[in-house]
């Protein structure tokens, strides 16, 4: 019911149209227990980053947005096909904007969400004030899915809030009081969009907002890469939103709806919409607009960001259409998630020690036991800073067992081989010690690759002492299910290292060292689990000098998986991830320091 019991703002959310080594040898010191190693476990005292606002603020940003009328991304753009798109000054004012739908609930979307934003200028004039609002999807317990559009160029941080777990938008009263409607209203910490997004073209129109805690929605996950099933013409998807639900009222709907559309060809799509429409990177949907509400399925403005689901994962997300969404003819165009998950994927297993978006580095000095963390600049590393005494261990592994976007840390007591999870609290600003594992004590080889089975929860790989590699699927809460077997004959490897996807494809992959001639090998991961987790090895390097590896995910922030490698003298360098799957795997090495001789322990 658009506009029950107030005044709606005119949403019109649319876009124009438009290592640092293991140890002196790779294969021992990480991976074998120390002698007189103390039994004591470490204790962290080193705290993360962590970011809060008052439910007050958060609630009056969603106030403030609630009555703001702007545009997410606005931008005007030469329309290429047709002035039913224009509103007659010649720019295009062709929308990211669900006519035609159903009411829906949350039970049956329970990953949708509300972004809402809102910056008062602090002056009397409303007209400097920016309040708008976008549609998006809970990915996993931080990680918010949506436009570009809806992020590029704004402030979330310090200006937005999300609510999830309601099917209704926020109501205020005389006073300027919310109310959610049962929902949860969360703070975005850090935002992402596609480094190639275009608001001229609103091409490459993906985002992720992570949020300061988890929030409890059921997440979505998006569909894999190299999909081509959800995308072939006639599959039926479905569009999730709180848009207008019609071409003459500026009113968007209260409730959450919901209207399927039938995948159409890209040649359909650039039929209509010429070179506007970029093949790959966009998909359009529903049938051709009649010209008017009657007869007309479409997702309209205020739509924008949220997904469109095919067979239970997100096929895509709302980007643009046409001038009020009916003009005869017009689809609806998404952008294509097959193709952004590579993009997208690092971002959602972005956790690292200092919250930024690129991976940092933890290591141990072998002399001293002294823990340290290096964050990451890019391309370098900055001063380090102490963790305090890490004797007793042999093994630490960075990670976020939990989701709840603070790095964990997995260790392994050197005396007696049991596995440790660290995990930060933020409500008593605390780190918790779980025991995950006992008697490890004789495994070759264990890894924190992030999530290798495809469900978006991390999880665990190690190697035996006969050679098998056996996955632990991770749960999402620091336990894992029944170990699965995955593959034997790594007792040929004197290393092996993963942490995210280094072929731009969305799956974690491995990264292992032979023990005869230093080859280096490529697992690329299917995201499934068993057997077939990881394909067939690639040759991708001869690395038979360097005495150490580490693989702490993406440092650069260029979206890719990056690796680290140490040489005999102690200098360590750093392989930018190119994101091939080939021998092109690493871009060309960059020096990041020459004393990581002293260390014995990466993460």
């Amino acid at each position: 019911m658009p506009g029950a019991g107030r005044h709606r703002r005119r949403i019109r959310l649319a876009l124009p149209v438009a290592a640092a080594g293991l140890a002196a040898a790779v294969a021992g010191a990480l991976l074998t227990t120390s002698a007189g190693a103390a039994t004591a476990l470490p204790k962290p005292t080193v705290k993360p980053a962590t970011a809060s606002a008052s439910p007050a603020e958060l609630e009056r940003r969603v106030a403030g947005a609630v009555e703001g009328d702007d545009t997410a991304g606005e931008t005007a753009k030469k329309s290429s096909y047709g002035a039913s798109t224009t509103d007659g000054s010649g720019d295009s004012t062709v929308s990211p904007m669900v006519i035609g739908g159903t009411t829906t609930s949350i039970t049956s979307a329970p990953w949708m969400a509300q972004l809402w934003y809102y910056d008062d200028q602090g002056t009397t004039d409303e007209a400097d004030d920016t309040g708008f609002f976008c549609g998006g999807a809970v990915v996993a317990p931080t990680k918010i899915l949506t436009a570009a559009h809806c992020v590029k160029g704004y402030d979330w941080y310090n200006y937005g809030a999300v609510v999830t777990g309601t099917n209704q938008l926020p109501t205020t009263d005389e006073a300027g009081n919310s109310d959610l409607h049962g929902g949860t209203v969360s703070l975005p910490y850090r935002q992402w969009n596609h480094p190639s997004y275009s608001a001229t073209t609103i091409d490459n129109d993906i985002a992720v907002i992570t949020l300061a805690s988890p929030v409890k929605a059921a997440p979505i996950r998006m569909t894999t890469s190299g999909d081509t099933a959800s995308y072939a013409a006639g599959t039926n998807a479905k569009v999730y939103g709180w848009g207008r639900t019609s071409s003459t009222s500026q009113d968007i709907s209260q409730s959450l709806k919901s209207a399927t559309l039938p995948i159409q060809s890209d040649t359909t799509c650039a039929g209509y919409y010429g070179g506007d429409f970029v093949k790959g990177h966009m998909v359009c949907a529903g049938k051709p607009a009649t010209g008017s509400d009657t007869g007309t399925v479409s997702a309209c403005n205020g739509d924008s960001g949220g997904p469109l689901v095919v067979n239970g994962r997100i096929a895509g997300v709302v980007s643009w259409g046409v001038q009020d969404c009916v003009a005869k003819g017009a689809y609806s165009v998404f952008a294509k998630v097959t193709s952004y998950v590579g993009a997208a994927y690092p971002r959602i297993e972005d956790t690292n020690i200092n919250g930024d978006h690129r991976a940092d580095m933890w290591l141990r000095n072998a002399s001293t036991r002294t823990g340290y963390s290096k964050t990451s600049n890019g391309t370098t590393f900055a001063a380090r800073e102490s963790w305090g005494d890490w004797s007793g261990v042999n093994l630490v592994l960075q990670t976020d067992l939990d989701r709840d976007g603070y790095q964990d840390l997995v260790v392994r007591r050197s005396s007696d081989g049991a596995m440790f999870w660290y995990h930060f609290v933020p409500s008593t600003e605390s780190w918790a010690t779980k025991t995950i594992f006992s008697n490890w004590k004789t495994r070759l080889r264990i890894v924190a690759p992030g999530d290798v089975t495809g469900d978006y929860k991390p999880d665990l790989i190690s190697v035996d002492s006969a050679g098998a590699l056996w996955i632990y699927p991770g749960q999402g809460n620091g336990t894992f299910a029944s170990p699965v077997k995955s593959g034997t004959g790594f007792t040929a490897y004197n290393s092996l290292r993963g942490h995210g996807d280094f072929t731009g494809d969305g799956k974690a992959d491995l990264i292992a060292r032979s023990s005869s001639g230093g080859y280096i090998y490529l697992f690329k991961g299917t995201g499934k689990s068993g057997t077939g987790a990881f394909s067939t090895r690639i040759k991708v390097r001869t690395w038979a000098t360097y005495t150490g590896f580490d693989a702490v995910g993406d440092v650069t922030g260029d979206g890719k998986a990056d690796f680290l490698a140490r040489n005999s003298s102690g200098t360590l360098y750093l392989y930018p991830g190119t994101g091939k799957a080939t021998s092109e795997i690493f871009a060309t090495p960059k020096s990041v320091g020459t004393d990581f001789k002293q260390y014995d322990i990466f993460g």
